[in-house]
């Protein structure tokens, strides 16, 4: 496998695990201080975008089917591939936690001191007035989704760029006749 691969896994990968590391600190009381800021969300588009589609690009230039794409991730060590199992494992049980847990309250926001959020039951869908403690619960469950999501992308790019590193590392190695 070229270099110009394990670089791309590498970021992609270090990306994903500082997202979910931010989705776990999440259930620690309060909010973080940095979700506060839009330069975070912006920072996340930002790297995101190139990483995920150039990771689509490289597996698409193999032009290889999903089969040898898993085929060559099993070529892997073992060690890359139970991180990157160990990863996707935690980002999906993170995911499933807080959509659980958020019920149908999401995008809340603070107007004129005081709390709001979305009601996305179907009878009484809009905004609609709730408590702080509510509003927390909800801001909480926004900021794992904010970071969950793009990291568990992000993850998903190392796999794809990693396994499409295999198959072109196995389509340079010519077979003795």
């Amino acid at each position: 496998m070229g270099w110009t691969f394990k670089v791309h896994g590498g970021i992609a990968t270090v990306l994903g695990i500082a997202l979910l590391a931010l989705t776990a600190l999440t259930w620690l009381p309060g909010t973080l201080p940095l979700t506060g800021s839009s330069w975070l969300l912006a920072a996340i588009v930002v790297l995101l975008f190139p990483v995920f589609i150039s990771a689509l690009v490289r597996v698409f230039l193999t032009r290889a089917d999903r089969r040898s794409v898993w085929l060559a991730f099993r070529c892997l060590p073992r060690k890359a591939r139970m991180g990157l199992a160990a990863l996707v494992l935690w980002g999906v049980v993170m995911m499933v936690l807080s959509t659980a847990g958020q019920g149908n309250l999401q995008s809340a926001e603070l107007r004129e001191g005081r709390y709001f959020a979305f009601d996305t039951t179907p009878p009484a869908r809009g905004t609609v007035e709730v408590s702080q403690s509510q509003y927390q619960a909800v801001l909480e469950s926004d900021e794992r989704s904010v970071f969950a999501i793009p990291g568990l992308l992000f993850v998903g790019a190392a796999y794809v760029v990693l396994a499409a590193g295999e198959l072109r590392r196995a389509d340079r190695v010519r077979v003795p006749s």
